[in-house]
Formats: structure tokens, sequence, C-alpha cells
């Protein structure tokens, strides 16, 4: 679903029906946020492409971290399902994934990662705010500039996506709901709730 006008997957065509087809090879299904790109499929692979830097100078874990404390921030159902199911996936425990989601600090995670999802957290809530004061807790939590940077460069890309998603009134997919279970897909349903039965 979408407040905006969408390309059904058979009337796509050229570079829509293309985005389409790589998405459903991709995640088994034909994503919603897929179908909110289907008249901008430019735009998309603009995006796949930043992920694509993103993520390949930075641990799967970190950026796993800092999106998840970002899509909170913003209040993003779609991204915080996404990416909390990753880490509950790969990294965390259900039960740290919700007491993240929450605003807590789960055990699980040490002291650097705390620090760089709390500037992460600042970054997207109010990133003007953000002072030499938040760069040096990273630094002595033996981040380099450029890893600093990486953190940035994750923050931001959050919220470019989860802005289109949540100004589109793309819901998050049904799927979501049998990849977890009820209590941790409700703590991560921030904003829009996933779309009915």
């Amino acid at each position: 679903m979408s407040l905006l006008a969408t390309i059904d997957e058979d009337a796509a065509t050229g570079a829509t029906a293309q985005m389409y087809a790589r998405e459903r090879e991709r995640v088994g299904h034909l994503p919603a946020y897929a179908k909110a790109f289907s008249t901008r499929p430019q735009a998309y692979d603009a995006w796949r492409a930043l992920m694509a830097a993103v993520t390949s100078t930075m641990p799967l874990r970190r950026f796993e971290l800092v999106t998840l404390v970002a899509a909170r921030e913003l209040r993003s159902t779609y991204c915080s399902l996404a990416h909390g199911a990753i880490l509950a996936d790969q990294f965390l425990t259900e039960q740290d994934v919700a007491q993240l989601a929450a605003g807590g600090w789960p055990e699980a995670l040490d002291d650097q990662e705390r620090a760089v999802a709390t500037f992460a957290a600042k970054a997207a809530r109010a990133a003007a705010d953000i002072t030499v004061g938040d760069i040096e807790v990273l630094r002595r939590r033996g981040l380099d500039d450029a890893e600093i940077f990486d953190v940035v460069l994750a923050t931001a890309a959050r919220c470019f996506f989860s802005t289109i998603l949540d100004a589109t009134g793309t819901l998050a997919d049904a799927e979501f709901a049998g990849r977890m279970s009820d209590d941790l897909r409700r703590v991560l349903t921030f904003g829009r709730a996933l779309p009915p039965d």
C-alpha cells in the first residue's frame, strides 16, 4: 500500500520490471519498498549502489545496529522490522533486540557498540546537535575518523530510505509477521502498523 500511485507487477515494463524481478529474486517476494520506487527505478538503483558502498567498509553487525537505532528514532516501522529481524536472526536474541528497540542497552552490546548506537540515535534525531564531544566519545572507544564517517553514512542513508517509505505511506510487508515473535513485532512497530492479514 502507498499513498501515491505505484505500478503493479503485472503492468511493469522496462527498468521497473527489471527492478521488480531483481528484488523478487533477492528477497523471495516483491517487497512494498520496491513498489514505492516503481515510477523512479533509477533512484532505487542508486540507493542499492549507496548501500553497497556503505556496507563495504563497515562490519555488518555495526551497520544493522546503527540502522535499527536510526529507524527507531525516525519511528520507521518498516525499517525497524526489517533490520530488527536481521539483528535477531544473525547477531542478538529477540530479547536483546526488543530491549534495544525500547531504548535500552542489552548486555550483548559492548561499550563501543553502545557508544556507536548512542551517536547514531542522536544523529538521526538531531544531527545539528552533534558536537566534537560526541565524536570524541567514539574516538575513545576505538573508532577512527573513517569509521565514524561510516556510522554517519549509515545513519544518513537510513534517514533517506525511512523518509521515503513513511512519506509515501508504504506499509511494511506482511511477511515480517512470520519472521519474529508477536512480542518483538509489537515493540518494533513504532509508526505505521503492518497491513492487516
